[in-house]
């Protein structure tokens, strides 16, 4: 009986796309869509440039499924990809750092309870906050939170050491609680 896809790990799935099974893929894009176009999402300052992005992030793993060795963990493959793709799009000079975008987190046409208007308040102070992280800070922690890897997993995605990832962590975690005291009341 045939193993169900969703017990079927990342590496297993890749392997079978390797030798043509596309259900594989769409498991793979299915498990991973989210959580990588928030990470690509968060990185970029425009939605349409984002998912350009992600798109050819997509077309990369499509394109190095041959190349991918069945050793290799798929996750931190994954990102790595997406990490040089947003990379090569910064050197293209098109952009270098996270802007917030127009659009309101909740609506103000309406009266809110004041609870609600807090978490407005904290959730777009959050993303200035993150905008205002370095973009290895920012990647290290949008790694972590967004995509789940461990340190050792962003130490291989970002081409750095354990040590400096955890740095990274501390300094961006340390920004982020200190903007955002009194939001969690």
């Amino acid at each position: 009986m045939a193993e169900s896809m969703n017990n079927t790990s990342d590496e297993k799935l890749m392997t079978r796309y390797r030798t043509g099974d596309t259900a594989a893929f769409d498991s793979l894009y299915g498990r991973h869509r989210g959580p990588l176009f928030r990470y690509v999402q968060r990185q970029c300052s425009n939605h349409a440039v984002a998912e350009e992005l992600y798109q050819d992030v997509w077309m990369r793993v499509i394109r190095a499924r041959e190349q991918w060795q069945p050793g290799t963990r798929f996750q931190p493959w994954l990102y790595r990809i997406a990490h040089n793709r947003i990379i090569d799009h910064w050197r293209a000079g098109r952009e270098n750092h996270l802007q917030i975008e127009d659009e309101a987190v909740i609506p103000l046409d309406r009266p809110w309870p004041d609870a609600v208007m807090l978490i407005r308040e904290c959730v777009e102070r959050l993303f200035k906050l993150l905008a205002g992280l370095s973009e290895p800070q920012r990647s290290a922690f949008l790694l972590k939170e967004e995509a789940g890897l461990s340190l050792e997993q962003i130490a291989e995605v970002t081409g750095t050491g354990y040590e400096t990832v955890k740095s990274r962590l501390r300094y961006a975690l340390r920004r982020l609680r200190t903007g955002l005291e009194g939001c969690d009341e």
